[in-house]
C-alpha cells in the first residue's frame, strides 16, 4: 500500500444510511439491492449514531432456516426497527486518516468497516471492499 494514501484516497463517498427508527426490512432490502454489507446508522440530526450490519441480519436467515419461511421472516423484520439490532459501538475514522492506520484499526476492532467523519459529519465509509479495489487498482498499475 502506498505510504501516502489517506483514506479520502480509498473510501466510498456515496454512503447509504438508515434512521435509528427504520424497519430492519428496509436494511434488508437495501443491502440485498445495493450489495453491501454494512450500513450507518444516523440520528434525527444526521448524527452518526450506531451502524447496521449484515450480521445483525443472520437472525433472519435462522429464521428461515428454522422454518419460519421468509413471509414470516418479512414480518419479523418489519416489526424491529433498526436501533433495536444495531451496533452502538461504532469506530471511526477521519479523511486524513494515513490508509496503513485505518486498516490496521480494522484489524484490530475486529471491524469490516469504518465510517468516515469529518468535523462531526458523515462523510464516507471504508470497507474491506475498498482495499480489494485498491489492490486490483495497484496490480492493474503496475
Amino acid at each position: 500500500m502506498g505510504k501516502d494514501l489517506q483514506v479520502r484516497d480509498v473510501m466510498t463517498s456515496a454512503v447509504f444510511t438508515l434512521g435509528r427508527n427504520d424497519e430492519l426490512s428496509i436494511a434488508d432490502n437495501l443491502m440485498k439491492q445495493e450489495r453491501i454489507r454494512h450500513i450507518p446508522v444516523v440520528d434525527e440530526n444526521g448524527d452518526l449514531c450506531g451502524i447496521i450490519t449484515q450480521r445483525d441480519l443472520f437472525r433472519g436467515a435462522l429464521l428461515r432456516a428454522l422454518g419460519y419461511g421468509s413471509r414470516a421472516e418479512e414480518k419479523i423484520l418489519q416489526s424491529i426497527v433498526v436501533k433495536e439490532a444495531m451496533s452502538n459501538e461504532v469506530y471511526t475514522t477521519t479523511p486524513n486518516t494515513p490508509i496503513q492506520e485505518a486498516a490496521e484499526m480494522m484489524i484490530h476492532k475486529q471491524v469490516g468497516s469504518l465510517p468516515v467523519v469529518d468535523q462531526g459529519k458523515l462523510v464516507g465509509i471504508l470497507t474491506e471492499g475498498d482495499f480489494v479495489k485498491l489492490a486490483i487498482d495497484k496490480d492493474s498499475n503496475s
